[in-house]
């Protein structure tokens, strides 16, 4: 085996597959038979399967003897799993000195990426962090320190990392926004602020950036509306999916968010204003379809399908939805 077939079959699901190594290890007592195919053949999904069936029973030391030759070869990825071998096995410490970034690592977002969760699951969550906070410009590196932390009393951490970075995306201008990382802090922010059970100071400092068109994607406006619908913030929903009365940057999202609002009304019970909404911008707009599925999916979750007693014909739901659909 060598490091170019390893990354082929990682990159192109080559060799055995990983579907066909999981419905293997499905049908019970194949476990041989992937570790014969990891040994013959180099076949990376097999080793991985076969050490994983292996640890779970408890054979932690022939689950480290198929992955080694993968490790000898400098697969990286075999190493990982070497490193999750020994932490099941409670040998914690010899699992993180299996995945400690040397000081080249340390100039990985991915090695240290791995090494942060296994320090994490470890219990060691202040190492994880410092070792993540030199890739926070990286979004999903970011949104790693952000899942890692949940319930681990250290928002306010948390935020004091993500602040600066947020107001970079904040302060963007013009050509400045394109390839800003990381172009998700504002939305993270509010989330560590929410779960923080600061939802008005979330709902407050993301819907002014919002309003003024201080953002850099549009997964931010959508984020804002999930925050409001799930805050049951039915004013600002109606601003920002309707553009009615909203400034420049929540006016630009109107359309986008508006099923967040027709989703909102719905579960105020607001079933009918919600398809009147939505029904009003298809008749309004340019380019209907946006607003069409929307209607559609509520339509058909909050009415019946079945034709009411004693009735011939479609249902009444039905006959609604055949009309927004050929509309």
């Amino acid at each position: 085996m060598n490091i170019d077939d390893l990354e082929w079959q990682s990159r192109t699901l080559g060799g055995i597959s990983p579907r066909l190594v999981t419905m293997l290890v499905d049908r019970g007592g194949e476990v041989e038979l992937l570790i014969q195919a990891a040994s013959e053949r180099g076949e990376w999904f097999c080793a991985q399967a076969a050490a994983r069936e292996l640890s779970r029973a408890g054979e932690a030391e022939r689950a480290l003897d198929v992955l080694e030759p993968f490790i000898e070869a400098g697969w990286n990825r075999a190493r990982l799993e070497r490193a999750e071998v020994l932490f099941e096995a409670g040998r914690v410490q010899q699992a993180l000195d299996a995945v400690r970034p040397d000081e080249e690592g340390l100039a990985s977002e991915w090695v240290c990426h791995d090494f942060a969760e296994l320090l994490a699951k470890a219990g060691r969550l202040d190492e994880a962090i410092t070792v993540l906070t030199p890739h926070l410009d990286r979004e999903w590196i970011l949104s790693t320190l952000v899942e890692l932390t949940e319930s681990q009393s250290r928002d306010e951490q948390i935020l004091e990392l993500i602040a600066p970075r947020a107001q970079q995306a904040r302060s963007a201008r013009g050509e400045e926004r394109w390839g800003l990382n990381p172009s998700n802090a504002q939305d993270l922010q509010a989330q560590v602020l929410e779960r923080a059970g600061r939802v008005d100071e979330a709902v407050r400092i993301l819907g002014a950036d919002v309003a003024a068109g201080h953002f850099v994607v549009q997964n931010t406006l959508i984020a804002y509306a999930e925050l409001l619908r799930r805050h049951g913030r039915l004013e600002e929903l109606r601003v920002l999916g309707t553009g009615e009365g909203a400034g420049a940057g929540a006016g630009a999202g109107a359309g986008e968010t508006l099923a967040y609002y027709a989703r909102a009304l719905e579960d105020d019970g607001q079933a009918d204003e919600a398809e009147a909404v939505l029904r009003r911008f298809i008749a309004a707009a340019e380019y209907p379809d946006q607003f069409r599925w929307p209607l559609i999916e509520l339509l058909t979750g909050s009415g019946c399908w079945a034709r009411p007693a004693g009735t011939r014909g479609p249902s009444p739901t039905l006959r609604r939805c055949r009309r927004t659909c050929t509309a």
